[in-house]
């Protein structure tokens, strides 16, 4: 059973210019992404720094308001939902974000900062939120006298389990994570992975998993999608996608993971330039001007996302 279902979902920023600020272009951030997410799972999404994998996540839980395309949500479009109509449903859906520094307000402290959401939802009187927030923050692995604590006095690590606790106080079923490790030391990611998993399992949550870790993204993912340019470019289970990947630009992120496990280290695939502009994105296949293997037919059509087998999707003409 699916919990979320995208449609068709495009995200364009415009670029407004003149006097009268017409819009003479658009960036397009997110470009007829299709995803479904089970109920219970982790969907870990991957590519490079600028492909739209942030903005896919705020516009799914309706931080950004989408151009194009449906966000269904427990059986319900939310895809028009003005500000007050989505705003019962904020508790169903939460965002851990990136940066433990940035996230947390530092004037507030701990138990301001967990019960915030429950006061604004209306979820248990004052007595009880305090408990709900002593019991979160045992759940993260923090003491009880953290409550009066302010976000300067924790490390990184402890910041995120923070956040994290934030997230879980309104008892959300869907949590979008993005990039949750990405600024924490190598030894705290683990921590904090295993910690996500440990919550997952105990209150049933549903997770979208951002990251361009693709190590982090295959410990906890069911279901690995690779975006590129606004684009999904592969989607797989987690397993059949690190063993058998085939879009071109899937093979070279994979290629890019160390593995100290085996004598012989893998052969690293490069990969040439940056991504390209999404104001002006290449026309065909959006990868064309990087891949390795490119013909003449992936400069002029773009590729569809179509079955390969075994519910493996990828959108590449020569595969």
């Amino acid at each position: 059973m699916n919990l979320l279902e995208i449609k068709k979902l495009k995200k364009y920023f415009p670029i407004k210019s003149g006097v009268f600020s017409r819009t003479v272009n658009q960036i397009k951030a997110v470009d007829e992404v299709d995803l479904n997410i089970g109920k219970g799972t982790t969907l870990g999404l991957v590519g490079e720094s600028g492909c739209g994998k942030s903005t896919l996540g705020k516009t799914i839980i309706k931080l950004l308001n989408p151009t194009e395309g449906q966000i269904i949500f427990e059986n319900t479009d939310i895809t028009d939902f003005d500000t007050s109509t989505i705003r019962p449903l904020r508790k169903n859906m939460q965002m851990i974000f990136q940066n433990p520094y940035g996230s947390l307000n530092p004037r507030m402290n701990v138990e301001s900062l967990v019960t915030e959401g429950m006061e604004i939802h209306n979820l248990h009187n004052k007595g009880e939120r305090r408990d709900v927030a002593i019991d979160l923050l045992e759940k993260v692995g923090l003491p009880k006298y953290s409550l009066n604590q302010y976000p300067h006095e924790f490390s990184g690590g402890q910041r995120q389990r923070i956040a994290i606790a934030r997230a879980l106080a309104v008892k959300p079923s869907f949590i979008v994570c993005d990039e949750p490790v990405s600024a924490l030391d190598v030894s705290i990611q683990a921590q904090i992975v295993n910690l996500l998993l440990s919550l997952q399992n105990e209150f049933n949550l549903t997770y979208l998993f951002i990251s361009h870790d693709l190590r982090v993204v295959k410990h906890i993912s069911n279901i690995v999608a690779v975006m590129y340019l606004g684009k999904i470019v592969e989607i797989a289970t987690s397993d059949e996608i690190y063993k058998n990947p085939l879009h071109p630009y899937t093979k070279i992120l994979i290629s890019a993971i160390p593995d100290i496990k085996k004598e012989k280290v893998n052969r690293k695939i490069v990969i040439s330039g940056d991504v390209p502009n999404p104001i002006d994105p290449p026309s065909g296949c959006s990868f064309h001007p990087r891949c390795p293997i490119a013909e003449e037919k992936c400069r002029i059509t773009t590729p569809e996302l179509t079955n390969k087998g075994s519910n493996h999707r990828a959108a590449c003409h020569l595969v």
